[in-house]
């Protein structure tokens, strides 16, 4: 409560960390709001996360790059200071749709932005 926070989803292809068109326009709005004066002094958490295809320890690599993607285009491209910005992969540790193992799951390839306070 009182805290500002910046909560939102990008979604993936399958077995990659790159950026899609819709995932570019979203960074743009964040990386004006994390540059804005209301959200200047706090960090975040940028964790990427993936669905269950494939075997779970290319999963954890493939979320550090989400994850690392997410953090370097707001960094380099929308001038937010990289003090502020953490990146971490998941993986399919934390599912945002419960699914079996090798299961195809778009909602899950995702990155989340986490408020971690000033």
């Amino acid at each position: 409560e009182g805290t500002a926070a910046a909560a939102l989803a990008l979604p993936f292809p399958s077995g990659s960390a790159a950026l899609t068109p819709e995932a570019e326009k979203i960074l743009e709005a964040l990386g004006r709001a994390l540059n804005s004066s209301d959200l200047a002094r706090y960090r975040f958490r940028i964790e990427g996360h993936t669905d269950t295809a494939g075997e779970a320890p290319a999963n954890l690599v493939l979320s550090e790059r989400r994850a690392a993607t997410v953090r370097d285009h707001l960094v380099n491209r929308l001038g937010v200071a990289a003090s502020r910005l953490e990146a971490l992969g998941l993986g399919e540790t934390q599912l945002l749709v419960q699914t079996p193992d090798a299961t195809s799951e778009p909602r899950n390839r995702r990155v989340q932005i986490l408020n971690l306070g000033g």
